[in-house]
C-alpha cells in the first residue's frame, strides 16, 4: 500500500478507536492495537513529511469531547506522553535530554501510570469552580457536577491558596471496589464492565451526578494548570504544594538522581504492580526542574522532559479452541482465534484476532494449538508464537479460509494484493449491520441510539435485506420501532428525532457515510468539493475521480466500482426520496487572503478550536498543513506557540496572532 493510503487508513481507524473509546465509552480496538497502528503512524508521517497533517491522531491528544457536556476551554493544554517500553527507549529518552542541556545534573521524578482518566479542577478563593475531562488537550468536557460527587475532590482547598488554582489529576477505581461493584452490577441484572479504566470514564461522564455518585471513583493528583502567581523551580515543589491544598497525590511519587535509580524504581514498581490497590500500565518518568522543562519544550501534543515508560508484555499460555472468520462492513474476511479463556495483565481474555490468512499462515495458528499471548502496554492480546512442541505427534489440520461467505453464503474474492479476501454478497448481513453502524456513526449522519445492536435487529427482522434497504430507517414507522426487542418509547421517540435532524446534513458526511471502501473523512470532503451534488458525484467519471485532490487511481477505482453497482445506486436514490438532503461545501472565493495558501496553525486560540481553524481556513480555499516550509503562506500563532514559530521566521514566512487571524477571516468573507 502506498504511503499516503496507509496513513489515511491509520488515521480513520485511529480516530473511530478514539471516539470509542473517550466519547462513547465503548472501546473496540486493545490497547496494543491502537499503540502498533499509532506507531506506525509516526514512522510513516516521519518518513513523508509533506504527508503529515494538524489533524492526525499523532498531532493531538484524545478525542474531540462529547456534546452532551459544556465545552471548556483548558487555560493551559493538557498535554499527552510518548511511550517507551524498554532500557533501550529509556536510555535514548536521557539521551536526547542531555543532547538539549548539556551536562547538566538532571533530577527525575518517578511515578505510576495510573489506568483512569485524567481530568482538572480550577479553584477559586480556595472553592472547587469548574472541572473538566482532558478531551482533545484544548478543550475538554464540564463534568464539575460529577467531580464533586468524589470523596477524595475537596469541595475547598486547605491552607492558604491563590485567587485561582487549577489541579490536575486521574481519576480511578480501585481494584476492589471495581469488583464488588461489577458485582452489584450483575445482580441488577446491568453489564459487568469490562475493566476499572473503563468504569472510571464512564462513570465520571453520567448526565445525572446522581448516578456517579453511586460509583466507588476516587483520585490522584499529579500536576497543576493555572497556579495564580504561584511559582515552581520543581516539579516536587507542585506535589507538595497540591498535598499542602489538601489534593490527594500517590504515596508511590519519588525522585531519582540517576538513570540507574530509574531502573531500580520501575523494576521495584514492575515487582509491586499487582500488590498495588489500583491498575497500573506502567509508570511516568519525569524532569524534576521546571527551568529544564521550559528549555527542553514540546514536540506537538508531547511534552520532550517527560515520557510513559510502560511495563513489558505480559504472556500467558493458553489453547486456540477454534478460529473462526468473522465479516465486517465492507465484506472483509477476518480470522479470529477463539481461546481457552485465561488470566493476563487484569483481564480475561477468550478470543483474539488474526488479522487476515497471511498472518494465519505466517504464525501458523491452528485449531488445538497451545500459543503465547500477550498484551503489549497492558492491552487487549495478540498470538505471539505457537508452542509446536505441544502438538500432537500426527498432527494438526492447517486453517483454510472459507470459500464462501460463513455468514451469507455468497461468493468470496481476494484483492489484488491478495492479503485480504472478501464476500461480493452486497446483502450479506454482516455488511449490512457494518454499514448501517457507519451511516449512522458521528463522523457520518450522526444518528444517535442507532447502535449497532439496534442495527443486527433491523436486519434480523428483515427490516433490512439489502442495500437500498439502509435508507428504511428513515421510512419506519414509531410502532414498528417499537416492535423491535428491547426498543422503549423513550428511546424510540429520541431515535426519530435523532433520524430527522440527520436528514439535513453536509455532502461531504452524507459520502463519508455511504461506507466506500478507502474514503476517509478527508477524501469524501474532497469529493464533495469537486462535485457539489449527489448526482454529479454519481455521475462522475474514472477519469474525474482521479483528477481530485487527494484521491488518486487506487481510490478512485473503489469510488467508480462502488457507485456503479446497481444496488448502491438504489440505496442512494431512496436516501434521497426519504429526504435525506446532502447541502453543498462551501464553495470558497476565488480570490482572498486564504484562496489557495497553504497555513498552519499553532498553538492553543482562544475563540476557535484547532478543528474549527481548520474549517475556516478551508471554507475559504485554504489548506492546512500540519508542518512548516518554505511552501507555506502563512502561519497562525496562538499562545504557545513554541518551535514552529521560530521556525516561521527562519523562513520568512508570514505570521499573524489570533487577532490577525480572525481579520483575515472578516476579510475573506
Amino acid at each position: 500500500m502506498e504511503p499516503a493510503a496507509r496513513i489515511e487508513q491509520l488515521r480513520a481507524l485511529l480516530r473511530e478507536a478514539s471516539h470509542r473509546y473517550y466519547v462513547l465509552d465503548a472501546p473496540t480496538l486493545s490497547d496494543a492495537e491502537y499503540d502498533r497502528a499509532f506507531r506506525e503512524l509516526e514512522g510513516l508521517e516521519g518518513a513523508n513529511p509533506g504527508l503529515l497533517t494538524k489533524d492526525s491522531p499523532t498531532q493531538r491528544v484524545g478525542a474531540q469531547p462529547s456534546e452532551k457536556f459544556a465545552r471548556v476551554p483548558h487555560t493551559r493544554q493538557m498535554m499527552s506522553l510518548a511511550n517507551i517500553f524498554g532500557d533501550e527507549d529509556l536510555v535514548e529518552f536521557d539521551a536526547r535530554i542531555h543532547k538539549l542541556l548539556g551536562e547538566e545534573k538532571v533530577t527525575y521524578v518517578f511515578e505510576p501510570k495510573l489506568d483512569g482518566l485524567a481530568v482538572t479542577l480550577i479553584y477559586e478563593r480556595g472553592r472547587l469552580a469548574r472541572g473538566a475531562t482532558r478531551g482533545d488537550g484544548l478543550i475538554g468536557e464540564d463534568v464539575t457536577a460529577n467531580l464533586r460527587t468524589i470523596k477524595a475532590v475537596p469541595l475547598e482547598l486547605q491552607g492558604k491558596p491563590p485567587p485561582v488554582f487549577e489541579a490536575r489529576g486521574e481519576v480511578f477505581i480501585g481494584k476492589k471496589d471495581f469488583v464488588r461493584f461489577n458485582a452489584e452490577r450483575e445482580a441488577a441484572g446491568e453489564p459487568a464492565f469490562v475493566n476499572p479504566r473503563n468504569s472510571a470514564a464512564g462513570s465520571l461522564r453520567q448526565l445525572d451526578p446522581r448516578e456517579t455518585a453511586k460509583r466507588p471513583l476516587s483520585i490522584f493528583f499529579y500536576d497543576v494548570g493555572e497556579t495564580g502567581g504561584l511559582e515552581f523551580k520543581s516539579h516536587l515543589e507542585k506535589l507538595e504544594a497540591l498535598k499542602a491544598f489538601g489534593l490527594r497525590i500517590n504515596p508511590e511519587n519519588k525522585t531519582c538522581s540517576s538513570l540507574d535509580e530509574v531502573r531500580t524504581a520501575y523494576s521495584a514498581l514492575l515487582e509491586r504492580r499487582h500488590q498495588l490497590i489500583y491498575e497500573i500500565d506502567g509508570s511516568v518518568v519525569k524532569v524534576d526542574s521546571e527551568d529544564q522543562r521550559r528549555r527542553l519544550g514540546a514536540v506537538s501534543r508531547t511534552p520532550r522532559w517527560a515520557t510513559a515508560y510502560k511495563f513489558p508484555a505480559e504472556e500467558e499460555a493458553t489453547t486456540v479452541e477454534d478460529i473462526q472468520v468473522q465479516v465486517g462492513r465492507t465484506g472483509a474476511l477476518t480470522p479470529v482465534a477463539f481461546l481457552k479463556p485465561v488470566h493476563v495483565g487484569g483481564v480475561t481474555v477468550s478470543r483474539a484476532t488474526l488479522h487476515n490468512e497471511d498472518e494465519v499462515r505466517r504464525k501458523d495458528v491452528r485449531k488445538g494449538d497451545r500459543v503465547f499471548l500477550r498484551r503489549a502496554g497492558d492491552v487487549i492480546p495478540e498470538i505471539v508464537r505457537v508452542i509446536t512442541e505441544s502438538r500432537p505427534p500426527e498432527g494438526l489440520p492447517e486453517f483454510s479460509m472459507p470459500t464462501a461467505c460463513p455468514v451469507c453464503g455468497g461468493p468470496v474474492a481476494r484483492e489484488e494484493d491478495g492479503a485480504i479476501l472478501r464476500c461480493t454478497n452486497l446483502s450479506c448481513p454482516a455488511q449490512l449491520i457494518g454499514r448501517l453502524r457507519h451511516l449512522a456513526s458521528r463522523s457520518a449522519l450522526d444518528v444517535a441510539g442507532l447502535g449497532e445492536e439496534t442495527c443486527a435487529r433491523l436486519v434480523a427482522t428483515g427490516l433490512v435485506k439489502a442495500p437500498a434497504d439502509l435508507a428504511n430507517v428513515y421510512s419506519l414507522t414509531r410502532d414498528q420501532w417499537l416492535g423491535l426487542e428491547r426498543m422503549g418509547e423513550k428511546s424510540v421517540d429520541n431515535l426519530l428525532a435523532a433520524l430527522q435532524a440527520s436528514k439535513k446534513t453536509s455532502l461531504r458526511r452524507f459520502v463519508y457515510g455511504l461506507g466506500i471502501p478507502q474514503v476517509g473523512e478527508a477524501t469524501a470532503r474532497a469529493l464533495a468539493l469537486r462535485f457539489p451534488s449527489v448526482e454529479l458525484l454519481v455521475g462522475a467519471s474514472f477519469d474525474d475521480l482521479q483528477a481530485v485532490r487527494d484521491v488518486g487511481p487506487a481510490v478512485a477505482l473503489q469510488v467508480s466500482e462502488f457507485l456503479s453497482k446497481a444496488e448502491n445506486r438504489d440505496a442512494i436514490a431512496r436516501f434521497l426520496t426519504a429526504g435525506v438532503a446532502p447541502e453543498p461545501e462551501p464553495v470558497a472565493s476565488a480570490s482572498g487572503p486564504f484562496t489557495g495558501k497553504t497555513v498552519v496553525l499553532t498553538g492553543a486560540m482562544t475563540g476557535y478550536t484547532r478543528e474549527e481553524a481548520k474549517a475556516e481556513v478551508e471554507r475559504r480555499g485554504g489548506r492546512v498543513s500540519g508542518s512548516i516550509s518554505r511552501k507555506t503562506d502563512l502561519l497562525v500563532a496562538g499562545e504557545d506557540a513554541g518551535s514552529k514559530l521560530k521556525k516561521a521566521a527562519e523562513l520568512g514566512v508570514k505570521v499573524v496572532d489570533e487577532a490577525g487571524f480572525r481579520a483575515l477571516l472578516e476579510d475573506a468573507k
